[in-house]
């Protein structure tokens, strides 16, 4: 008898990582080719987009709100890029504590790089939000 036997939570996943038939792991969850589908990077893609997008359309507006809606796409596209720093920090941590140096190195310039957009994005919507007069 083991002790999963009289285990009654109804669970009958394992917390063993299966194995192909040649004794390899097998990949658990949804990959797009090497990479993991998770949901912070659907939810960070999904935001990338959606700001991107809004900035684009707040370029091409031509009327007393367009700075308004300029300085409100730069600040969520910063938090967009500073949430991706984020995870990129995290990220290098995890690859350089599994002793990964290069994957950790990669990531740790990825995510240098989106905090240095990040800084830029949120400078850009201070500057505007100074600069912006409403006409009365």
């Amino acid at each position: 008898m083991s002790w999963r036997d009289d285990d009654d939570s109804g669970d009958d996943r394992s917390h063993v990582t299966p194995r192909n038939p040649d004794g390899t792991r097998r990949r658990v969850g949804l990959f797009v080719g090497p990479v993991r589908i998770t949901p912070t990077r659907v939810t960070l893609a999904i935001a990338l987009v959606g700001s991107g997008a809004f900035v684009l359309y707040a370029l091409t507006v031509r009327e007393s709100t367009q700075i308004p809606l300029l300085v409100a796409g730069a600040a969520v596209l910063g938090l967009v890029f500073a949430a991706l720093a984020l995870a990129g920090l995290i990220s290098t941590y995890r690859a350089a504590s599994e002793g990964d140096g290069g994957r950790a190195f990669a990531l740790a310039i990825l995510g240098g790089l989106s905090a240095v957009v990040a800084f830029g994005c949120f400078a850009g919507a201070v500057i505007l939000t100074l600069v912006y007069r409403p006409l009365v």
